[in-house]
């Protein structure tokens, strides 16, 4: 990663925070125009403190309730794609098909359009989304198109465990 100091700070591109936050180049000018991130304009280009990039990149590690649940979830499918790669990605593009006749318009749409890239992707490519905690894989995950992936009573059993392993953590909090 390539860096430019000023004033004795490390000062970062928009491709090389995107690439540290696991975001897409497009998604961070986004959380940068709607004042999420700071950044200076120089000239033409946007520039990124290191520091708020590394004190963003704290805050999108602590996760909701849901979105860890959706996480336990991303590694039970993970789990099921490496078993049958080819069964768990075919059932995934029909469910993503039924999903984009009847999401045409708002921010679902975007993240569909992204699932049908990682799906004609590489496997790992999938299989990191599933099991990341970043805020990009936090949202393709609000959108996933896995639904009956995970058998039924696996998928009960699994938020049975999830719901005691998080009143223990809330107990110990």
């Amino acid at each position: 990663m390539t860096e430019t100091k000023q004033h004795d700070e490390t000062w970062l591109s928009t491709g090389q925070a995107a690439d540290a936050l696991g975001f897409s180049r497009t998604y961070l000018v986004q959380l940068c125009d709607r004042g999420e991130l700071p950044y200076e304009r120089r000239k033409t280009q946007r520039r990124l403190r290191l520091i708020d990039v590394e004190r963003f990149k704290g805050r999108a590690l602590l996760m909701t309730r849901d979105q860890m649940r959706s996480l336990w979830l991303g590694y039970a499918v993970a789990g099921h794609l490496v078993e049958d790669p080819e069964g768990v990605l075919s059932k995934a593009r029909q469910n993503l098909a039924k999903l984009q006749q009847i999401h045409t318009r708002g921010q679902g749409v975007r993240w569909l359009a992204e699932w049908a890239k990682l799906l004609d992707g590489p496997i790992e490519d999938v299989l990191d989304v599933l099991t990341s905690r970043s805020e990009r894989a936090r949202e393709l995950r609000q959108n996933t198109p896995f639904a009956g992936v995970v058998p039924e009573d696996e998928r009960q059993r699994l938020l049975r465990e999830f719901r005691k392993n998080a009143s223990s953590r809330l107990a110990l909090a």
